[in-house]
């Protein structure tokens, strides 16, 4: 696979980036791409593996690495040095639906078991997959596949995030009628509301509906399926004009549900003086009200209060002008930090309870294991060279919150913790007082929102994910089933998309006896 001696005769060269000082002044993707030439060096340097740990996902010291996918990667790779896009393209997209999503915000699960990686530098596997998928897209090779045959079942599907559509997308092309229904305005769940546009342009997003629906994926925005009582949940109010619907009725008119909704319930801080405190948010509700204010009013709106030229109050979360604590120091709160700092921010503070890791792997820690270092990601590397520092403290929680006559949030005080017999524990005498205008809660979530699990009959574990037997998708609930965060709890899109394919598998087999999926 690629060149024999290609991972001796070329370096790794990864994508590029736009300079921080120019990516902050917009919201647009940031990253620049390698010629063709460039890329078929970095596809000449897959190895002819004979076990190629990419593609195993296989779980190492309870941590997995390799694609969920089991993408063939060894086989795109060779494709790509061999300058024939085409069938490289056909090899990428048997095991893998959504190749421009996972291109942009996978954190590379392959990457990190390529053997190229244990003594140099891994292949640029993620970087070779969005290639592939953008130059079939630009080449008219990307068309609607329209079954020559229908089943004659119908699948709701109730969410669309990256589970959700893989499973429609999957179940459709097996010939079956598939229905999505989404909470919010608009299709794409985490895809569209949850990852901002720097690292996911929503165009993306609705280039792949659009296909979707000419395959025959018929979607309805709006719909709030199995609640009871509707009411506005949260900010923006995205859901606010959503329309319950109810679960005995998709029931009856559907041969099998997909329960996808994600796992929305997010975790609260326990700080004193936080439940009545003006100004502080959830990172997801933040990142929605900024993403739909783009969709809706435009980058300019935004920016305009960033740059101190906005009119009046602005009609989202801004972080214009204000200090800024981020609780959480994963992908959402790198996201948070990003966002914060492109509307304008004052200061950025990222607190992460967890010690920092490592900047190289440990001996503890070795190849092919998912590698426990410290990453620095785009927002980290803006927040350095706007701030002049890395914006992170560890070992770190909030522990109080004070507000002004207003009841709005003026300053934050921390506490350092540890860890003693497996329980975390607050540090005395390390207490510190930080200005904050605007606190995000980027600390995980409890699982899922148990209205729509309920109203199907599902039940649900102690984690809130709903249950079925071990490495299965049907639930205890007659023709229901699920996928995604909902089911394994919060995960990676990546997982969310293997989720979704083997959903399909389980509900084909269950509408026809068999499955040729």
């Amino acid at each position: 696979m690629g060149k024999a001696t290609g991972f001796l005769d070329y370096n790794r060269k990864d994508d590029g980036d736009i300079p921080v000082s120019e990516r902050i002044k917009t919201f647009d993707e940031f990253h620049t791409h390698l010629n063709e030439e460039e890329r078929k060096e970095q596809g000449g340097r897959c190895m002819n593996c004979g076990v190629p740990m990419c593609q195993s996902c296989i779980n190492l010291s309870g941590m997995f690495t390799g694609c969920p996918l089991h993408n063939n990667i060894p086989e795109w790779n060779d494709c790509i040095w061999r300058g024939d896009y085409w069938n490289g393209l056909e090899r990428l997209t048997k095991t893998s639906n959504f190749p421009e999503f996972t291109g942009r915000v996978c954190p590379a699960l392959c990457e990190k078991a390529c053997i190229c990686g244990m003594d140099s530098d891994p292949v640029t596997t993620h970087n070779n997959e969005l290639f592939l998928i953008e130059k079939g897209f630009s080449e008219g090779w990307v068309k609607p596949r329209i079954p020559a045959v229908r089943s004659g079942k119908k699948i709701a599907v109730i969410g669309s995030g990256p589970a959700g559509l893989a499973v429609a997308d999957t179940l459709n092309r097996r010939g079956h009628n598939v229905t999505v229904f989404e909470k919010s305005d608009r299709i794409g769940g985490l895809l569209m509301y949850g990852i901002p546009n720097q690292k996911l342009g929503k165009e993306i997003v609705d280039r792949r509906v659009k296909l979707m629906e000419e395959e025959g994926v018929e979607f309805k925005t709006s719909c709030d399926v199995g609640r009871k009582k509707k009411k506005s949940e949260g900010y923006p109010e995205r859901d606010a004009a959503s329309t319950a619907i109810s679960a005995a009725d998709i029931l009856k008119e559907y041969d099998a549900v997909a329960l996808c909704c994600g796992a929305k319930k997010a975790r609260a801080l326990d700080a004193k003086g936080i439940e009545k405190a003006a100004g502080v948010y959830f990172a997801v509700d933040y990142l929605s009200s900024n993403t739909k204010t783009l969709l809706e009013k435009g980058e300019d709106y935004i920016l305009s209060f960033a740059n101190g030229k906005g009119k009046g109050e602005p009609s989202f979360i801004s972080a214009a002008g204000k200090n800024v604590v981020i609780v959480g120091g994963g992908d959402t709160g790198n996201d948070c930090l990003g966002t914060a700092i492109r509307q304008g921010a004052k200061s950025v503070t990222c607190i992460e309870m967890m010690p920092e890791p490592p900047e190289k792997r440990l001996p503890t820690n070795p190849w092919p294991e998912w590698p426990k270092v410290k990453k620095t990601d785009y927002g980290h590397e803006e927040a350095i060279k706007v701030f002049g520092a890395d914006p992170r403290v560890y070992e770190t929680t909030v522990k109080e919150v004070g507000t002004d006559e207003s009841g709005h949030i003026n300053t934050v005080t921390t506490v350092k913790v540890k860890f003693e017999d497996g329980k975390l524990v607050q540090v005395k005498g390390s207490e510190q007082v930080l200005p904050c205008d605007l606190l995000l809660t980027a600390a995980g979530f409890l699982g899922a929102e148990e209205y729509t699990a309920e109203a199907f009959g599902a039940g649900l574990d102690k984690r809130n994910r709903i249950v079925t037997e071990a490495g299965a998708y049907a639930t205890s609930a007659e023709k229901v089933f699920t996928a995604g965060d909902m089911h394994r709890g919060q995960s990676l899109v990546v997982w969310a998309i293997a989720e979704g394919r083997a959903c399909a598998r389980a509900i084909d087999e269950y509408l026809m006896g068999y499955t040729a999926l």
